[in-house]
């Protein structure tokens, strides 16, 4: 076994160095603050929260069971979720109108179509899939919502996206998030007069 000198000369280099990188942050910090410049928040310098991977090994099994059996909409249905879920809306897209032309009475995976086609940058044609949604179910409350975010969001029609929040709440009057619709609809109230 080796010995070590564990004498206090030995460490004294470590101890001026970490006291001298100390003392520079510590100056470093108050003539920033001296001269109006802060230091970042903990929140500026937080890196943004990652995009959410897909496993590849489950996408690739839906993809197997698809190229099986073409017509397996639970299959279809769950690689278009994943690849929602992990921001790849391109990809889910093809999954999902795969999935609503096999089950076109869906309204679920209809409005996911139309959601996926908002986030990929298409509001047009996200806004023909809700209208497909509503056609099932003319009071379905998270295509009445979506439909009022595209239409304020996507084409600046704030009467139309307040209209839409109106009948979400006319129609769905247990609706969970209805403090924030009433927001949006102040909002849209507000800048459609304001246009």
């Amino acid at each position: 076994m080796r010995e070590y000198d564990e004498s206090p000369a030995q460490y004294a280099w470590i101890v001026y160095t970490v006291a001298a990188l100390m003392f520079g942050g510590l100056a470093g910090y108050i003539i920033a603050v001296e001269n109006g410049r802060a230091a970042p928040s903990a929140a500026a310098t937080t890196a943004p929260p990652p995009t959410p991977v897909v496993d590849e090994s489950e996408l690739r099994a839906y993809r197997e069971i698809l190229a099986r059996d073409p017509k397996n909409v639970a299959a279809a249905v769950k690689a278009g979720n994943l690849l929602y879920d992990a921001q790849r809306y391109l990809e889910a897209i093809g999954f999902y109108q795969q999935a609503f032309t096999l089950n076109p009475n869906d309204i679920n995976v209809s409005t996911d179509l139309g959601t996926a086609l908002w986030y990929a940058g298409r509001p047009d044609e996200a806004l023909a899939q809700y209208e497909r949604s509503l056609a099932i179910n003319a009071t379905h409350a998270q295509t009445l919502f979506n439909v009022g975010i595209v239409r304020a969001d996507g084409k600046q029609d704030y009467a139309s996206a307040a209209a839409a929040w109106e009948k979400l709440l006319q129609t769905n009057p247990d609706y969970p998030a209805i403090a924030r619709v009433k927001t949006l609809i102040a909002d849209a109230r507000q800048k459609a007069a304001g246009s």
